[in-house]
């Protein structure tokens, strides 16, 4: 029996009829899959990152095993063979000269000094007839674990500094220099003063106080200055923050290099300031260059930063500028000044992240600074610009960092290939979160016209009226 004249076909192609007569085009499908992936919840987008990690790691292990093919060596760290069930005969075996899961053992494990008893893995948990899976004489806080919480804690405010400014809808690229310069006005700052303050914990708590508040207050003014540009002058904020890195490098070297270079270094560097004057070690030992304090102040921002931006008045301004600035100002938002307020916020977050550099890695300011500011943009796209986010994304860049250099000594490995998958791993794991922040910004479209056209050009309503014209 066929259909009736009114019938319609019910394909599962893109020429599938929808109710106001378009078709469901590919874009309408991407439209719809970035909808849904803008409004994925944080379970969700948790386990988006764990399937792109996972999904890294296993593109990562083709490139090692490819590199290992083109390279030379005497022995091969991976061999690849046939298995043989049942008597088979052995259809290959392919050596390699770079062994994937020793380069991924090292690069996470690595940096947290080498957890885990040889042999151990997730299915084979109880070899060695222990159930213990930790090796013995492994020690939590050892110097390698110093080593990716001290990158973790800086990336902590830088990540947080970028995340402020992209809420407020503002892309700082400038943190680097706002952190350069915080650096550099808190070892003066210290140096300068500690003559005229005794040793000892009142001159720690002054000093290292001190620091930290000289180092927020020239990182926020420096801020201050391309959210003005912004506000009152509509520069672009991407041109001009990138600009002023620049030039507080290019400050940063003549000022030392000038008139506060230490005389007895070849680096371009100020003298060291006192040790009472740095942030102590607590539980490390003090060469290993970290403190569980400043990880305390990090972790503390974390949890201010987040109250501040979800319930408070001044969050509430800075997260609507960002969603939507024409209603904002329409509530009677101060755009401007809002914009100020939030690159001053950005910037004292990255000079923070500047003294604790000085303050508890180096005991000084010197010239070629890493480049974290950069960082901290990867570090808040990760955490999808949330600051509970922050720390969990700092910690897994953190570990990246440090485990890269394990790598490089530990394996024959080059390091442009650690790089490469380090690199890669960052840009799966941020992907979905890149994507979900570009869904947000899509317009909206519009609802489409769910009524039929008349045959005189007028609409039928498609409701429960019975058909009336709108005439």
């Amino acid at each position: 029996m066929s259909d009736g004249p009114g019938a319609s076909g019910d394909g599962d192609g893109d020429d599938t009829p929808r109710p106001g007569g378009g078709t469901d085009s590919a874009l309408d499908r991407a439209r719809e899959a970035l909808d849904r992936l803008a409004r994925a919840s944080a379970t969700e987008r948790f386990l988006l990152s764990v399937a792109a990690l996972a999904l890294s790691i296993a593109v990562g292990t083709v490139l090692v095993l490819a590199a290992g093919r083109m390279t030379t060596c005497g022995t091969a760290a991976f061999v690849l063979t046939h298995p043989t069930p049942f008597g088979l005969p052995r259809l290959f075996s392919m050596g390699f000269c770079f062994d994937p899961v020793t380069v991924f053992d090292r690069l996470f494990f690595g940096a947290l000094g080498d957890p885990f008893k040889r042999g151990w893995g997730p299915l084979t948990p109880f070899r060695g007839g222990a159930l213990n899976p930790f090796r013995q004489g492994y020690e939590l806080l050892n110097p390698q674990m110093a080593v990716t919480l001290r990158e973790t804690t800086i990336l902590v405010f830088a990540g947080l500094a970028v995340a402020v400014a992209f809420r407020a809808g503002i892309f700082n690229i400038g943190t680097q220099g706002q952190l350069v310069l915080g650096a550099l006005g808190t070892g003066l700052a210290v140096l300068w003063t500690a003559p005229y303050v005794p040793a000892g914990v009142v001159g720690t708590v002054v000093l290292v106080t001190l620091g930290l508040l000289v180092g927020a207050i020239v990182g926020g003014l420096y801020g201050a200055i391309p959210g003005a540009l912004k506000a009152y002058a509509e520069a672009n904020e991407v041109i001009t923050t990138i600009m002023l890195n620049f030039v507080a490098t290019g400050v940063a070297f003549f000022l030392v290099s000038t008139y506060v270079r230490n005389p007895e270094s070849q680096a371009v560097e100020t003298s060291p300031i006192p040790g009472y004057a740095t942030i102590p070690p607590v539980l490390f030992e003090p060469r290993d260059d970290f403190s569980f304090l400043a990880l305390g102040l990090g972790v503390v921002l974390v949890f201010g930063l987040y109250y501040l931006l979800e319930q408070t008045s001044f969050g509430y301004d800075v997260r609507t500028s960002g969603l939507q600035p024409d209603a904002a100002e329409y509530g009677g938002v101060d755009a401007e000044r809002t914009v100020v307020y939030s690159m001053a916020l950005s910037g004292a977050l990255a000079g923070v992240g500047g003294a604790v550099y000085v303050l508890m890695v180096l005991g000084k300011f010197q010239t070629g600074v890493p480049a974290y500011g950069f960082d901290g943009i990867t570090v808040s796209i990760l955490a999808g610009n949330n600051p509970l986010g922050v720390g969990f994304a700092a910690f897994l860049f953190g570990t990246l960092k440090s485990g890269s250099t394990v790598v490089q000594f530990a394996t024959d490995v080059p390091p442009q290939l650690v790089g490469v998958l380090r690199g890669l791993i960052i840009l799966f794991v941020a992907m979905p979160e890149f994507f979900r922040m570009l869904a947000r910004g899509l317009p909206t479209p519009e609802p489409d016209d769910r009524r039929a056209v008349a045959t005189d050009g007028g609409h039928v309503d498609g409701g429960d009226d019975g058909g009336e014209s709108d005439e």
